[in-house]
């Protein structure tokens, strides 16, 4: 399978908003009570500072409860959007392909933008800024820190680079570690549990690292980039198919329009490095479903 900056991007459709009244809806009668869950990116304090405010917002919107729930990790969104329990989440690109790969009958509905338009982000390998390492093949025998087998910029473009570079990493590294979250995977890196750490990058001005420096959890000069990735696709919000149309319009409508109605609450989750959300498919994840499976042919072969 070949990757490149094309396949992995994609490039978003212009899909017309639902039209749906503006006026607030009210599904309280129907469902009490909406479940919005998110991979666990960062800490549990940091998911809620982050998020309380587009569930606060969409409460509102959609005239009933919509309560956040922080995952433990990325399979648990997945299975609860599977058994229904989970009926809007905010993924990764892989996590993501991954529901859908498992029989999750669900249907993204939004998109993040960088604030330059680009729908896109990359994957990098970081080391500390002190240590003597130039590139990837530098750490034979060292400790590498991904995040969770369904992230996409911690686990599955990372196996595709290595894989190019002639590497398997079980073989290749002294210790493959499973830290959890992109926060962890620096801390373990900070600390030295670590060697050389997997994360999200965006951009100079946006990354998993600035996030956490403004923070104050760690100094951004403390580490150094040795990989980056080509483009991938951004992340999506999904909702169940299952849902009527008329909430699943209303939900979407909801959110695309948040960067307009509550600027403050939009600003709290993105901290001002986002464009507003747009519209998007299923279908720009499928570079990612064909990016999953060769990852596992990968974990079948070792």
């Amino acid at each position: 399978m070949i990757l490149n900056r094309r396949a992995l991007m994609g490039a978003t459709a212009a899909l017309a908003l639902p039209s749906v009244a503006r006026a607030q809806a009210n599904f309280s009668s129907q469902f009490p009570e909406l479940v919005f869950a998110i991979i666990p990116a960062e800490n549990a304090s940091g998911v809620t500072e982050r998020w309380a405010p587009f569930t606060n917002y969409l409460s509102q919107r959609l005239g009933t409860k919509v309560t956040l729930r922080i995952a433990n990790d990325y399979a648990a969104v997945i299975e609860g959007q599977r058994a229904g329990n989970i009926h809007i989440a905010s993924y990764g690109p892989s996590s993501f392909a991954r529901a859908l790969m498992t029989g999750a009958r669900i249907t993204a509905f939004a998109i993040e933008v960088n604030l330059d338009g680009t729908k896109g982000y990359h994957s990098v390998f970081y080391v500390k800024a002190s240590s003597p390492y130039q590139k990837v093949e530098d750490l034979r025998g060292k400790n590498l820190g991904l995040v969770d087998p369904n992230s996409t910029s911690g686990n599955n473009v990372p196996r595709f680079a290595l894989n190019k570079m002639g590497i398997t990493p079980e073989s290749f590294f002294g210790r493959v570690v499973y830290t959890g979250s992109h926060e962890n995977a620096l801390i373990a890196l900070n600390q030295g549990t670590v060697d050389m750490a997997a994360n999200w990058w965006n951009d100079e001005s946006e990354s998993n690292l600035l996030r956490m420096a403004r923070k104050g959890m760690v100094k951004a000069e403390d580490f150094r980039i040795i990989f980056k990735s080509d483009q991938i696709v951004n992340s999506p919000m999904a909702y169940l198919d299952s849902l009527p149309q008329d909430l699943r319009s209303a939900i979407q409508t909801a959110t695309l329009e948040m960067p307009q109605r509550d600027p403050e609450g939009f600003r709290r989750i993105t901290d001002g490095k986002q464009a507003p959300w747009q519209a998007t498919s299923n279908a720009e994840y499928n570079p990612i479903i064909e990016l999953n499976r060769f990852v596992d042919g990968l974990r079948r072969r070792s």
